[in-house]
């Protein structure tokens, strides 16, 4: 079982360099913070499959901090994108 959570994890690395392309060319911020918010949640899967590999329990906590720092970058983005989003449309 250990082999597996360590080839899951291998693949969710390896599936980052199309996210890493979409990083390099997004045409807009929305599409490079959705792209960081992929890296965020690949890299809690990867350090919940590390730690279930090695039976380490620390990893799995440091994953869920950063999962829960990945939630409050989103809110802070949407909160700055909304305030430039009401300032470029004078219609409103």
């Amino acid at each position: 079982m250990t082999s597996l959570y360590l080839l899951v994890a291998t693949a969710l690395l390896i599936s980052l360099s199309g996210g890493m392309y979409r990083v390099m060319r997004g045409p807009t911020p929305g599409d490079r913070m959705l792209v960081i918010q992929l890296f965020g949640t690949a890299a809690v899967a990867v350090l919940i499959l590390i730690g279930e590999a090695i039976n380490d329990s620390t990893l799995v906590d440091v994953a869920l901090v950063l999962a829960l720092l990945a939630a409050v970058t989103m809110i802070a983005f949407v909160r700055c994108a909304w305030k430039v989003a009401d300032i470029d449309d004078p219609h409103n």
